[in-house]
C-alpha cells in the first residue's frame, strides 16, 4: 500500500514510522523540506509527497492544523485518486468535516474525520515513534455514521498503527467530548502553573504536581487554533469548572468544614463513577 502523509511532526512522523516499519511505501510532505529529507534519511519516508505522485496514494493522512489541512485539500483535491481514503488527525472535527465531506463528494474520494488519542507534550519529528498509537483509542467521524462497510475498510487501512479500540461518532459529539477530556485539561494545567508559588516548588512537589502540570508545556499556536475552533464547547466547560471552584472557595472562606468535606466526597464519588 502507498500511504501519503501531510506533516511530519510528532503525529505525522509516528504515522510514517509505523507504516514504513510495516512494509508500506510512505510518501510525505512537510512545510520545512529539511524535515522531509531527515525523515528519508531516518528510513521513515520513501519519497516526498508531490502533485505528481499523490494520485498513487491509497491512504492519505493529514497531520497538520485543521485550516492547513483544508487548504491543502482545496489545492490538491482534484489530484487525489477516486479510490483513496483521506483521513485527518486533527484535534477538532466540526470545521474540517464541514469543509471536507463536500470536497470529497465533489472529487470522488472518501474523507473520514479522525482523532488518534495518543501523543506526548513534546512536539516535532524527533519525538515521533512507530509505537505511538499501539493500544491507543482512535475516534472516527465518517460521512455516514452507520456505514459499517466503510468503517471496516478504514479500520483495516489503519491496522498497521495497532490502535487498541475504535469509537465512531459525529463531529459535534466529538468536539463536545474533547472540550472536557483534553482541551479543558490543557487550559487548567497551563493556568495552574502560572501561580507565583510555582517558582519555588522544587523540593515540595511530587506526583500530583507533575500530573497536573504535564500538559502546560504545549504547542501554543496549535492549541490556540483548536481552542478557537471549539470555543463554544470549551467555554461551557470552563464555566462549569469556575462554578465548581467557586464552591470550594466559598467553603474555605467561610471556614465551613461540613460543606468542604461534602464537596470533596462528591468529587471522589464522581471519579469512582466515571473512571
Amino acid at each position: 500500500m502507498t500511504v501519503g502523509i501531510l506533516g511530519l511532526g510528532l503525529i505525522g512522523g509516528s504515522l510514517a514510522k509505523a507504516y514504513h516499519e510495516a512494509g508500506h511505501r510512505v510518501l510525505a510532505y512537510n512545510r520545512s523540506r529539511s524535515v522531509t529529507e531527515f525523515a528519508m534519511l531516518a528510513n521513515a519516508v520513501d519519497e516526498e509527497l508531490t502533485e505528481e505522485n499523490i494520485g498513487s496514494c491509497e491512504l492519505l493522512l493529514l497531520a497538520l492544523y485543521p485550516r492547513a489541512c483544508i487548504d491543502y485539500l482545496e489545492k490538491m483535491g482534484a489530484l487525489i485518486s477516486k479510490t483513496a481514503v483521506v483521513l485527518d488527525c486533527c484535534g477538532t472535527k466540526r470545521d474540517i468535516c464541514a469543509a471536507c465531506f463536500p470536497m470529497a463528494q465533489q472529487h470522488g474520494w472518501l474523507f473520514v474525520g479522525g482523532h488518534p488519542m495518543a501523543g506526548t507534550h513534546f512536539s516535532g519529528f524527533k519525538y515521533s515513534r512507530s509505537t505511538m498509537f499501539k493500544g491507543a483509542p482512535m475516534v472516527l467521524v465518517p460521512p455516514v455514521l452507520d456505514d459499517m462497510e466503510l468503517i471496516d475498510r478504514v479500520c483495516k487501512l489503519l491496522a498497521p498503527l495497532q490502535f487498541g479500540r475504535f469509537s465512531v461518532t459525529t463531529a459535534e459529539k466529538h468536539d463536545e467530548m474533547i472540550a472536557f477530556t483534553s482541551q479543558l485539561a490543557h487550559v487548567v494545567s497551563n493556568a495552574y502553573v502560572k501561580s507565583p508559588t510555582a517558582q519555588n516548588q522544587k523540593g515540595f512537589s511530587a506526583g500530583s504536581y507533575k500530573d497536573l502540570t504535564r500538559v502546560a508545556w504545549l504547542n501554543a499556536p496549535m492549541w490556540t487554533e483548536l481552542f478557537l475552533d471549539n470555543r463554544d464547547y470549551l467555554l461551557n466547560e470552563i464555566d462549569h469548572i469556575i462554578h465548581a471552584l467557586s464552591e470550594y472557595r466559598a467553603a474555605l472562606s467561610e471556614n465551613d468544614a461540613e460543606t468542604l468535606c461534602r464537596l470533596l466526597e462528591e468529587g471522589k464519588k464522581r471519579k469512582e463513577e466515571v473512571g
